[in-house]
């Protein structure tokens, strides 16, 4: 009797696009189709499933395809943005439903949730999501339909404990959704703990390489909510383009040796960063003295995510001035892509931002981890009061 064959790994199947060949062409390339309208059959129906651009696209299809493979969901969807994937979670409850969201959060998002929400006729209350004692008290009993998770939170790297908030949300009859943006599918599957939906802001590592604006949403099942926010999608044509979705595929095939190698590269600074006398506190959930580390142990695999932050002893000056001097970090929004960046968050999202002052964001690119180490420190040295007062 043949053995089973083993099931191939998320590498083998992201390197080949789930191996499908063109069966024109033969190309092992997936192609791009473009065109924004189909040839109706003679009933007028349309036996190919496609009839026009907005609402599907075989290039899109196949991206989806393998966000699905990766997350081990049911369905996925590709939008044109990370916030019109997020919103369309929310926009699929119905007035009146209540929403638990993180205190610590993408800052566009909880500027949405506070003033857009509100005229849907939604109520969001924020609580401290890598407690889940916290998330308990949030809870509206009756009325807390949706709870919404960041786990890695941007920029605190705060911890959610997936498994602990999904049964919470469960024995109250609400859903799941996770922000997994900071951790990608190869180093945690938000579906496999309990959630019931999976967010990613695409343009980031899922794709790598800081040429893409998508979104992407995944289900653990079909439902009526998913149906919803498959027909939000439709009608608000918020669908990702066809070039940028064979953009994201090319940045996808690549994405378990990117992110391996980047979250190798962000524990190494972490450590180093831990004991550097420039700065007053090192966040990344990989340091086993991180409040959410043993969580994170338990849902993060092949490393803990790319991007950490650090708060510098000299405050918002000197956090300021170092990101100033760097050479080698780019001084730019985002994170994931193959280049490293260095952000002060608190300058980006505004007055009324939780992000302390004197903490920068670090988003670990490709380069050799000695140069992007050398280059930080240089930096935060030249305007360190440690140093100054030694010197």
């Amino acid at each position: 009797m043949r053995k089973p064959q083993k099931p191939l790994s998320y590498q083998t199947l992201l390197a080949q696009a789930m191996g499908r060949i063109d069966p024109v062409t033969k190309a092992v390339t997936p192609p791009l189709h473009l065109s924004t309208t189909y040839l109706f059959d003679g009933d007028n129906g349309y036996a190919s499933g496609f009839a026009y651009g907005r609402p599907d696209n075989a290039t899109v299809r196949e991206a989806e395809a393998v966000l699905k493979m990766l997350e081990n969901g049911e369905e996925a969807l590709l939008f044109s943005s990370g916030m019109a994937a997020a919103t369309a979670v929310f926009m699929a409850c119905d007035p009146g439903d209540h929403i638990v969201a993180p205190v610590g959060m993408y800052w566009a998002l909880r500027g949405w949730l506070r003033t857009e929400a509100r005229r849907w006729g939604l109520e969001t209350s924020f609580a401290d999501t890598s407690s889940p004692d916290a998330v308990k008290e949030a809870i509206r009993p009756g009325k807390t339909r949706l709870i919404w998770v960041e786990t890695p939170s941007n920029p605190m790297l705060a911890i959610a404990d997936i498994a602990a908030i999904a049964d919470l949300a469960h024995n109250e009859g609400a859903r799941l959704a996770v922000d997994s943006t900071l951790a990608s599918p190869i180093h945690t599957r938000p579906l496999d703990f309990g959630a019931d939906i999976v967010m990613h802001s695409a343009s980031k590592i899922l794709n790598g390489h800081t040429d893409v604006i998508a979104g992407a949403l995944v289900t653990k099942e079909k439902d009526a909510v998913w149906e919803r926010i498959e027909q939000h999608r439709k009608l608000q044509g918020a669908i990702l383009g066809p070039f940028e979705a064979f953009l994201l595929m090319r940045g996808m095939r690549t994405l378990g040796l990117r992110a391996k190698a980047q979250a190798a590269s962000a524990a190494i600074l972490a450590q180093r960063l831990v004991t550097n006398r420039c700065i007053s506190a090192v966040f990344y959930p990989g340091m086993p003295n991180h409040p959410g580390h043993d969580i994170a142990a338990k849902q993060m695999t092949d490393g803990f995510g790319h991007v950490l932050s650090v708060r510098l002893v000299g405050g918002p000056v000197h956090a300021t001035a170092s990101a100033a001097t760097v050479s080698l970090w780019k001084r730019a929004t985002s994170l994931g892509g193959v280049e490293s960046l260095i952000e002060h968050r608190a300058s980006v999202e505004g007055p009324d931002s939780p992000c302390p002052a004197d903490l920068l964001r670090l988003s670990v690119g490709i380069e050799d981890v000695e140069d992007l180490f050398t280059d930080l420190d240089k930096a935060m040295r030249s305007g360190c009061p440690m140093i100054s007062c030694m010197s």
